[in-house]
Parts: structure tokens; sequence; C-alpha cells
């Protein structure tokens, strides 16, 4: 029975299935949302383009040269928005692991202090503490301190080119929704078969975020399709009156 029991608690120690810690996690996490606000963003900002265009001409041929550019010029921007953001994140990181090693290599034991003063802070007494440091140095210096100093994973730095693809790729996907809607539709159903599928895919996109981010969806995405309502709203209105105007 004792067995059975240490058995049944020895299942409960350490991560749940749904919670996985290592490194490979997190990046595959940035990279997933970055994927996720690209999709976003491409619906956002493409919807607006064509319904704005939209309000001021019926001919499909300017709503597709509009489109078409929103879309290229959307995608391009998000990658290099996306490459640089990472990329500064990447060097700023590096520079500070950079910083760890010369002192682990030039001031071990003063480090060593360090390392154990942040745990005795957190809750361990200072004999416990200085033994959990000694250990951890001893397994892995660097890990250890870039963990409890700088909250980095030296093996899970995240890669400026995965994001910027994903980010990229995602716009791309997620602008081709509203420009082949408003396209295909015939002019009369034209705007509000647009809007609907904008709204649906806006849901989509505020509920995968919610999911990533562990948040509750009905606010992400209520506020993801008031944002894209309210987005083509004001385009169109401006379309509208421009093409009043000319």
């Amino acid at each position: 029975m004792e067995a059975m029991t240490t058995e049944s608690a020895d299942a409960r120690v350490g991560p749940h299935d749904d919670e996985p810690h290592d490194g490979a996690f997190a990046a595959r996490l940035n990279w997933l949302r970055a994927a996720v606000l690209g999709a976003n963003d491409g619906i956002v900002s493409t919807a607006g383009i064509v319904v704005g265009v939209a309000g001021a001409t019926e001919a499909r041929s300017q709503i597709m040269v509009a489109g078409v550019a929103g879309l290229v010029a959307g995608a391009m921007s998000m990658a290099a928005g996306e490459y640089v953001s990472v990329s500064t994140q990447r060097d700023s990181e590096r520079a500070l692991l950079s910083k760890e090693r010369r002192e682990l290599r030039e001031m071990p034991e003063e480090e060593l202090a360090e390392l154990a003063e942040i745990y005795a802070g957190k809750g361990l007494e200072p004999d416990l503490a200085l033994e959990v440091a000694r250990q951890l140095t001893a397994h892995d210096a660097l890990g250890a301190h870039a963990e409890a100093e700088l909250r980095i994973d030296p093996d899970g730095l995240t890669n400026p080119w995965h994001a910027a693809w994903a980010s990229m790729l995602s716009f791309v996907l997620g602008a081709l929704l509203p420009l082949l809607t408003i396209l295909v539709v015939p002019a009369g159903a034209r705007l509000a078969v647009t809007v609907g599928a904008v709204l649906v895919a806006l849901a989509l996109t505020g509920w995968a975020s919610a999911v990533l981010g562990r948040s509750p969806a009905g606010r992400a995405v209520a506020r993801n399709m008031a944002g894209g309502l309210l987005a083509m709203a004001v385009t169109y209105g401006i379309g509208s009156a421009v093409g009043v105007a000319l």
C-alpha cells in the first residue's frame, strides 16, 4: 500500500503534460504567436484597404491593385519588423550572456555568492541557498545564472528568421481572405460577404491568440472583431467620401 502511495505521489511530481517547460517549446510559442499576430494584421489591414477602395469605386481592377499592393507591402513590412525586433532582442541577450560568462570566469566566488543570495531572497535558508547555488553552478554555471539573474535560457534564444517567416507567411494567408472574397463575390453582396468573412476570421485569430496566451477567449475574440469592424467602417467611410469628391 505504501509503495502504491509513493508511486502515485511520484506520478504527480514534475511538469504536467499540458505545461512543457523546455526551451524548444518557448521558441515554438514565440513564432506561433508571431504567426497569429501576422495573420490578424493581414486580415485587418487588407480588409481595410479593399473595403476602403470599394467605398470609392466598384471597379474590380482598382480594388485588386490596391489589395495586392497592400498585401505585398504589409507582408514585407511584417517580416522586416519581426526580424529587426527579434534580432535586437537576441543581440541584447547574447551580450548579457557574454558578460555573465566573463564574470563567471573572472570572479566565480562573487557570482556564487550572488546566486546564493538570489535563492535566499526567494525564501531558502542561507545555508541551503548556498548549497543549491553550488550544485547548480557545478552542473551548469551559465545556465543557472542566466535563468536566475537574467531570465534567459541560453539554449532557447528566439530565431529572428523563424519569427520573420512566420509573420510574413501568416500575413499573406490572412490578407488573401478579404482580398479574394471581395474580388470573387458579385458587386451587390461584395461588402456584406467580405465583412462577414473577415469577422469570422478575426474571431478565429482572437481565439487562437487567447489559447496561446492561456487567457479568456471571449474577451480576445470580442476585442479582435470590434477592432476589425472599426477599421473597415473608418476606411469605408473615408473611401466613400473620397469617391464622392472625385
